[in-house]
């Protein structure tokens, strides 16, 4: 099979396996702008949306202040930017690299791609993000891996994804269903920074972070149409189905605010590293 290019001037990179096709767009955050199942799309279409990483950190760090050990940094705030609806903040969100341009790695194939993107201002430390997106040869699963690293200096982080999915395919069938059991809810202020205690599964609509100890699983129905299960080994999953036209299920490596509350050290022996696999099938 033809190795795909390699030019970091590439606008999209489309991976494509048995009536299944993905887009992705390393020039903008490296985002999934598409994934069409039997020429049915699922995600959400526009410049912010389709599915796109978060690192080095997930959800909004509050104020964009976090500690690594004595010394305090502070982040741009982006809030406003981000969602003016949401109330709130100011804090930072979602990370620095959903807008950044990416680089693609040598060896894609049809079916498989790597990308990259080396961590600098306003990110206080030298590292990189590593994004591998892999499509099942019979196109029925989809697998995200992340990886953040250190060139020198160890260094607090999260990871983890964030996809618009739509609400209603277009075709005349139900909205979406979400199913998932998990054990308990992060209570949040009125600016959405979690509060530190953990409170029984309320029902939605959600813009919520939730804890999976065993790890997420979480299924999305479009009732006689199709069904999409997304499993990882991350502990934590937010759910946000508030908007009309699309709901989001984002599997995390932390909670929002993680900087503070649960910080993860990158060390240049031990790199933060996740993994998602999202599977369908047609119902």
């Amino acid at each position: 099979m033809t190795d795909l290019p390699t030019s970091a001037e590439a606008t999209s990179v489309v991976l494509s396996a048995l009536g299944t096709e993905v887009t992705v767009e390393p020039q903008r955050g490296c985002r999934l702008a598409s994934l069409r199942v039997g020429g049915t799309e699922l995600l959400r279409q526009g410049p912010k949306y389709g599915a796109f990483v978060m690192a080095p950190w997930c959800g909004r760090t509050a104020q964009g202040r976090f500690r690594n050990g004595g010394e305090m940094f502070q982040l741009p705030l982006n809030e406003g930017a981000s969602r003016p609806e949401a109330g709130g903040g100011p804090h930072a969100i979602h990370g620095t690299v959903r807008d950044a341009v990416w680089r693609q790695a040598p060896g894609a194939t049809g079916t498989k791609a790597s990308f990259t993107y080396d961590l600098t201002d306003p990110w206080p430390w030298e590292g990189r993000v590593t994004q591998v997106v892999e499509l099942a040869e019979d196109g029925g699963s989809l697998t995200l891996r992340l990886a953040v690293e250190t060139f020198d200096v160890s260094f607090p982080a999260q990871a983890g994804w964030h996809p618009w999915f739509l609400r209603n395919l277009g075709q005349g069938g139900e909205d979406v269903r979400i199913d998932f059991s998990p054990e308990w809810q992060e209570e949040r202020d009125e600016d959405h920074i979690p509060t530190g205690a953990r409170i029984e599964p309320r029902p939605g609509p959600w813009d919520d972070c939730f804890g999976m100890p065993g790890g997420v699983d979480v299924t999305l129905t479009w009732p006689s149409e199709l069904s999409l299960r997304m499993t990882s080994r991350a502990e934590y999953v937010v759910v946000y189905d508030e908007p009309e036209e699309a709901v989001c299920v984002e599997p995390q490596s932390g909670p929002p605010n993680g900087l503070n509350s649960h910080p993860r050290q990158v060390t240049p022996l031990d790199p933060l590293e996740l993994t998602t696999t999202w599977s369908w099938q047609r119902l």
